[in-house]
């Protein structure tokens, strides 16, 4: 069924995100297409490296100072190195992730390479992030909804372009899961004060030649996503500044933020 979705003609936001953090699973075309776009906005690379290592700092500081041991990871991505399952299950091997994606060459990826720990589970789900029921009746399968779970959503909301159905869906998913869970999440903004409006002209040709499309939002946007959750030190800020430790960490035009479900 996935197989048939596979299309390598059109460039596809996993791959090309994969080709710019250096990765190999990617095809001409996402290669074409992330040069062009680096070309018009040389920052995006940045944004991808600062990204991921938001999503190592994030995972560890909450697997090792919160006590977290439920990730659900939803629109995960290709694979890579430092996955969520293998920075949670390092430090405790009984963590249990979910991850969330409906691109098939992932699919496929996720398959052979995500494999954990025997104490904990590492599970992978084929499904859109537009529906959000499906995600959870499959994820608890493998979590349990009546303890906390860190729910992971890292560059995944810029792909839902309505903006109230992109809140919709954060407000479901936190509905379900108990008191003591998280939101992490980060989303790509046009701001000029962290540098983003040279985002607006590359998305522009990203949605005339990629897909899915795709949209970046202000940073009073992204954090009225965090709305009923407590913000946790140092708020919404470029997620290559959250809780870095470079002080000085060059601000990308990505906010990342987590947030507590009291």
């Amino acid at each position: 069924m996935g197989g048939a979705r596979l299309d390598t003609s059109v460039a596809h936001n996993a791959r090309v995100w994969n080709y710019w953090i250096g990765g190999k699973d990617n095809y001409e075309v996402d290669q074409r297409v992330g040069e062009h776009v680096a070309g018009m906005f040389p920052l995006i690379r940045d944004i991808a490296r600062a990204d991921r290592w938001f999503l190592g700092r994030a995972v560890r500081f909450l697997a090792e100072e919160r006590g977290v041991r439920q990730f659900l990871d939803v629109g995960t991505g290709l694979p890579t190195a430092d996955n969520t399952h293998e920075i949670a299950q390092r430090i405790a091997p009984d963590s249990k992730i979910v991850y969330v994606d409906n691109d098939p060459i992932v699919l496929a990826h996720a398959r052979t390479l995500l494999t954990g720990t025997s104490e904990g589970a590492t599970d992978y789900i084929d499904a859109d992030v537009h529906d959000p029921t499906a995600i959870l009746e499959r994820a608890s399968g493998t979590l349990d909804f009546d303890r906390p779970v860190a729910v992971m959503m890292l560059g995944i909301l810029n792909f839902v372009l309505d903006y109230e159905a992109a809140r919709d869906i954060v407000r479901k998913v936190m509905a379900q899961v108990p008191a003591g869970s998280y939101l992490v999440l980060t989303h790509p903004t046009h701001d000029a004060e962290v540098g983003g409006e040279g985002q607006i002209p590359a998305m522009k040709f990203w949605n005339e030649n990629a897909t899915p499309p795709i949209t970046a939002r202000s940073g009073a946007e992204i954090t009225a996503f965090f709305d009923g959750l407590e913000l946790l030190e140092p708020g919404l800020v470029s997620c290559a500044r959250w809780r870095a430790d470079d002080a000085a960490a060059t601000a990308v035009p990505q906010y990342g933020a987590v947030a507590v479900k009291p």
